[in-house]
């Protein structure tokens, strides 16, 4: 049996720099989850809502457990962990998705790869309606960008927090659960995206591997 079909791809580097911020602003929430009231952050950009103290959060927000709905038709488990909840005086729950860069521009949602940014808030928002709350189509992203233009490190990074709302629109998500069932199903692999950056490396790299090989059968 070849080795190479249990082969993952390589992984990605880990983003300890954005992990720290995400850790950093849950405990800061959370100090105002306990309290009742809402982080300043909430305030200065009109939010009428307060951290949701909901039982299950932590568990939601826990990697490789997270939102979890058995999709029956197909039986697969769908899981996306979050990173907040928040519940407005109209007593449905907002999505939060926290965000951590750094660039000279002011952040926003509008780069055509912050596609994946917006059906990651739908899909949680999918999930939290599967599992019976009354979601809010409005999600917040707390936007957190390192600024450069300070004199010097000085043993501190200083971020500039935006809070940007998005509308989610989840209708296409048990579209693409049923889609990725049926490729699942499949006897042959979909062929590869145009787009899809790996898919191009593996392509060359076959090639390349072929080339080698007929080369040495020659000599």
């Amino acid at each position: 049996m070849d080795r190479r079909l249990g082969v993952d791809r390589p992984p990605g580097f880990p983003f300890n720099l954005n992990i720290a911020v995400d850790a950093l602003l849950k405990k800061e929430f959370d100090a105002y989850r306990e309290r009742g009231e809402p982080h300043p952050y909430m305030t200065q950009a009109g939010i009428d809502a307060v951290p949701a103290p909901h039982p299950m959060l932590n568990v939601w927000r826990e990697n490789f457990k997270g939102v979890q709905f058995h999709h029956e038709p197909t039986n697969l488990v769908i899981t996306g962990a979050i990173d907040d909840l928040w519940i407005g005086s109209d007593q449905r729950h907002i999505v939060v998705d926290y965000k951590a860069t750094s660039k000279a521009a002011e952040v926003s949602l509008d780069a055509d790869w912050q596609i994946s940014y917006k059906r990651q808030m739908e899909i949680y928002q999918w999930l939290l309606r599967m599992n019976g709350l009354d979601v809010d189509p409005t999600g917040w992203f707390v936007y957190c960008n390192g600024r450069r233009d300070a004199a010097g490190f000085e043993e501190q990074l200083i971020f500039k927090v935006s809070l940007i709302p998005y509308i989610g629109n989840d209708g296409w998500v048990e579209g693409a659960v049923f889609d990725a069932w049926n490729t699942l199903r499949q006897d042959e692999l979909p062929p590869p995206d145009e787009d899809c950056e790996f898919c191009a490396y593996r392509s060359d790299a076959q090639a390349i591997e072929a080339a080698a090989m007929n080369l040495n059968s020659s000599q």
